[in-house]
């Protein structure tokens, strides 16, 4: 059934016999009553191109009076009509960007194939990689760094035998939790994809958590056992825990289809090769360093070098040492490796591709021109989420695309949001209102589980799941995950990071972006470590930008730091307050924590670390002493 809104007659509420020529024209969209009682409208684009098809076969009867064959005589009407209706912007957005598309959609039927392929023939984890133990026995399958010890595809499985073997003998069962606290090392892979052969999971823990943070890890697990380093089908595959920047770590599920999903993107969208060796300095305890990375090893045959911890020092040096072809960030790390001196490791390096998430843009270029790196694989996307993105075509500074041809093949949406509880607005009919190009709006993804590319997992606990999920937000009745985090998409489709939930503030009637503050304050320090946040002032509406800097302070000119910062950000985006220490908490994959930080607001601190208020009458930055933090507390000083 379908409801035809803008062509009826307002006295009569029948459709006027002298408008019905100009349907195809000013049709502006349709809404379908489906079998469950709900309405669904028909989007734009979809509209047009059922009334371009329409049109078109009107269009034929003439053709037919001169004898052109119906083939010619379609194609003809179909183009005619299709850059008749859609504007020349339109026209040039697809040719800008039809190929990018192509790329995409040749690894998502990948992707969504080898799935389907691997769910029919019951194929799990450890089932794929025996057959790539029988392709290649010898050849290196991981090497650890630090003692340049080298297991090979056999050796490893051989391993991972012994581990199977060992928790059956512990009397753990399918379904079983094992909790794994360990440092990044090969016997860490060995221990998981073990115990998943045996049905039992492993649940990552960050070992660098200890007292409350671990007990609640652990408690969510419901782990049976803790395995602990000296040093310190679609079953459930093993748990990953969220990162933990804004609370208490939650663990989410990783299923066998996700963890296959995540690594395959990573290789047909980024070009790896099987001959390849990653360089995985990254946690093991995170889905970048245990699936991105070892699944490149245990589903497609590359060797992965193993790190136990990062060093930015001795990053070339391992990757000349070990010929490294592809490399992983995360977080800051790319920032990091720009802030060491030059070196000649870096220019003798084989490195053909960096793949990872969380390059700033205002590193970007610096970072490809100074290492010569020939491609950036730039992805966006949580263990658990189902709305991915990738950079498939090194767009600078984009983490990802969707589709202005088909924005609907890959059912992800930018919707918009109230400023500050980030809570998602409703249109008359009750669904999310999506985003126009330029306007930020938080990313969702239309939840399906029957489809592995669009199913949500969720996390070991449902409360958290719940709270993940949105109804009501493509059409009636579905739901969606909503990923918590702010983007921003142009013309062209690529998205952009703009903040995660939480991090924008308003001040001055204006959104500031810690993201963007963050890039530029750093970027002017050489690349030092920056956490930007909002702080409440008593009596002053919005919060004030308040900026942790990882410096002494010594040798660090505060004049001509607000002189060049006058130069790059507007005046509603300068931190008021600024925090110079020692340096600035991060977590195990270097993204800034800034919960302490807000709590402990403008308040003098400790010993070692300096607090400055920025005096905009004066025109300087002051030191923040017990007197000058009760006058701002207490309104007597203008901000």
């Amino acid at each position: 059934m379908l409801i035809r809104h803008f062509l009826s007659d307002s006295r009569s509420g029948n459709i006027c016999s002298e408008r019905l020529l100009l349907l195809t024209l000013r049709i502006n969209y349709f809404w379908i009553l489906l079998p469950s009682g709900a309405f669904y409208k028909i989007p734009e684009q979809t509209m047009k191109l059922l009334i371009c098809v329409l049109a078109s076969l009107v269009f034929l009867a003439p053709l037919r009076l001169v004898s052109v064959p119906w083939p010619s005589g379609l194609i003809a009407g179909l183009g005619v009509l299709v850059v008749w209706m859609a504007s020349w912007k339109n026209i040039r957005i697809a040719a800008c960007t039809i190929k990018r598309d192509l790329m995409c959609l040749a690894a998502i039927v990948k992707v969504r194939l080898s799935i389907s392929r691997n769910v029919r023939n019951k194929r799990t984890i450890p089932a794929l990689f025996a057959q790539k133990v029988l392709q290649h026995p010898d050849k290196p399958a991981l090497i650890f760094e630090a003692t340049g010890e080298v297991w090979s595809f056999k050796a490893l499985q051989e391993r991972c035998n012994a581990v199977a073997h060992w928790a059956l003998a512990q009397g753990w069962a399918e379904g079983d939790v094992v909790a794994l606290y360990m440092e990044s090392h090969p016997l860490v892979v060995a221990l998981w994809l073990g115990l998943a052969m045996v049905g039992v999971e492993a649940a990552f823990i960050n070992h660098n958590l200890r007292q409350e943070s671990l007990l609640h890890c652990l408690g969510v697990s419901g782990a049976r056992a803790v395995v602990f380093g000296a040093e310190m089908t679609e079953d459930r595959l093993f748990y990953i825990y969220t990162s933990g920047t804004t609370g208490m770590p939650k663990a989410a599920v990783v299923v066998h289809s996700r963890y296959f999903r995540i690594a395959a993107f990573g290789f047909h969208s980024f070009g790896l090769r099987p001959d390849d060796v990653l360089y995985n300095c990254l946690p093991l305890y995170h889905s970048a360093g245990t699936i991105m990375g070892v699944g490149q090893c245990l589903l497609f045959g590359s060797t992965v070098v193993i790190r136990r911890k990062f060093s930015a020092s001795r990053f070339w040096d391992d990757c000349v040492k070990h010929n490294c072809t592809v490399i992983q960030y995360i977080g800051e790390i790319c920032r990091y490796l720009l802030a060491q001196p030059v070196r000649p490791s870096e220019a003798h390096h084989r490195v053909r591709v960096a793949i990872g998430n969380g390059l700033r843009p205002s590193v970007w270029e610096e970072f490809v021109r100074r290492f010569k790196i020939q491609r950036v694989g730039e992805f966006y996307g949580a263990t658990e989420c189902n709305c991915s993105l990738i950079n498939i075509d090194g767009k600078v500074g984009a983490c990802g695309f969707s589709s202005r041809i088909l924005p609907n093949f890959y059912p992800i949406r930018l919707v918009k949001v109230k400023e500050d509880e980030k809570e998602l607005l409703r249109d008359s009919q009750g669904l999310c209102i999506p985003c126009l190009p330029g306007e930020p709006g938080m990313l969702v993804g239309r939840i399906s589980n029957k489809d592995p590319l669009r199913r949500f997992d969720g996390y070991a606990d449902q409360d958290s799941t719940n709270q993940k999920i949105a109804h009501h937000v493509f059409q009636m009745g579905d739901s969606a995950y909503v990923s918590g985090d702010v983007l921003v998409m142009d013309e062209y489709g690529y998205m952009y990071f703009r903040d995660r939930s939480g991090d924008t503030f308003r001040w001055k009637g204006e959104n500031v972006s810690t993201t963007e503050v963050e890039g530029v304050l750093s970027g002017l320090l050489g690349h030092t470590d920056v956490a930007v946040y909002g702080v409440s002032v008593p009596g002053v509406e919005g919060k004030a930008g308040m900026a942790a800097i990882a410096h002494t302070g010594a040798g660090l000119d505060l004049d001509e730091f607000l002189s060049v910062v006058q130069k790059h950000l507007p005046s509603y985006a300068r931190p008021v307050f600024l925090r110079l220490m020692p340096s600035v908490d991060t977590t195990g994959t270097f993204k800034i924590q800034k919960t302490r930080l807000q709590k402990e607001s403008f308040k003098p601190q400790r010993t070692g670390e300096e607090i400055y208020f920025l005096n905009s009458r004066a025109g300087r930055y002051e030191a923040v002493d017990d007197e000058l933090c009760k006058a701002i507390v207490e309104g007597k000083v203008s901000l």
